[in-house]
């Protein structure tokens, strides 16, 4: 067991496993909703969006969670707004909306020369040296986010499957937009600087498509893509310890191997499935024919 204890001994593996869990588990969780509105895009997009907003805070002196937070929020929500408009659609409102935040602070870093932090851990994720206080944040955002999904679950989840009909009962799926913005923009900001930029999007949406595959039950999913992000996010933790490799990189790489090992058996079930269902047919119609002759 000392394989599995060992590596306690180092606080920075200690944060950045709790950190990696958590981070792993939250995005699992609020990325069921991004995967059933067909909107896996809106992960990548607005965190690159939010980059743009992590550097106009640096550059304007404010608390990153404050600039930041309200630098997504406001992307989001332009994203639900522009998107509802069917001549423009959800996946050119993410690309319009992030890709001018995310200009705007690539331009930012070229033009103001006092930079004294490294932004790759923004790009890349830094989980190793993830903080207390950025672990808290994680907690604080998974409970708002746990507590807003049970209170608004059968909203969200009408708004899920079919926002025009829930308009027509009295949901209003600009209500649950919002809300699905916050959340996301929440998720996206709180683990920003452990992931980085370019592997939020694999988080938030691999769990759930893994979870999509091995069941059909919305609650099941949420439940199940919770604990594949969590699962991904400590195995991660460790391999990248053991064989040195980036923390963040590892998780994603074993979230996807979930996916490949999970898409391959479910295919090969249900080929097992109709090939038994075929044989079953094909018993019934001789079976038939020989009691027709006799």
């Amino acid at each position: 067991m000392s394989w599995l204890t060992g590596p306690w001994s180092y606080a920075f593996f200690r944060h950045g496993l709790v950190a990696g869990a958590l981070a792993g588990a939250l995005c699992g969780f609020i990325g069921v909703f991004v995967v059933l509105r067909r909107m896996s895009y809106i992960g990548h997009g607005l965190s690159h969006a939010i980059f743009g907003g992590a550097v106009a805070t640096y550059v304007m002196q404010v608390n990153y969670y404050v600039g930041a937070g309200v630098w997504g929020l406001v992307s989001a929500l332009l994203i639900t707004w522009v998107g509802r408009r069917r001549k423009i659609g959800a996946d050119a409102a993410i690309g319009i909306v992030t890709t001018i935040s995310f200009a705007l602070g690539v331009a930012l870093i070229s033009r103001v020369n006092r930079f004294t932090v490294n932004l790759d851990a923004a790009l890349f994720g830094n989980i190793l040296g993830v903080q207390p206080s950025q672990i808290w944040v994680l907690v604080g955002v998974g409970i708002a986010s746990l507590a807003a999904v049970l209170l608004r679950y059968r909203p969200l989840l009408f708004v899920t499957f079919d926002p025009e009909i829930a308009d027509t009962y009295g949901v209003s799926s600009r209500r649950m937009d919002a809300l699905f913005s916050v959340l996301l923009a929440a998720t996206i900001i709180s683990t920003l600087q452990i992931l980085g930029v370019t592997l939020i999007a694999a988080t938030v949406v691999i769990p759930p498509v893994v979870a999509r595959l091995l069941t059909d039950s919305f609650a099941r999913m949420l439940a199940l893509s919770t604990v594949l992000g969590t699962v991904a996010g400590v195995v991660g933790m460790y391999l990248s310890f053991y064989y040195d490799i980036a923390s963040g990189s590892t998780i994603v790489l074993v979230a996807g191997a979930m996916f490949v090992v999970t898409f391959a058996g479910t295919a090969a079930l249900k080929r097992r499935r109709l090939q038994a269902l075929e044989s079953a047919g094909s018993t019934d119609v001789v079976g038939g024919v020989g009691a027709h002759v006799g």
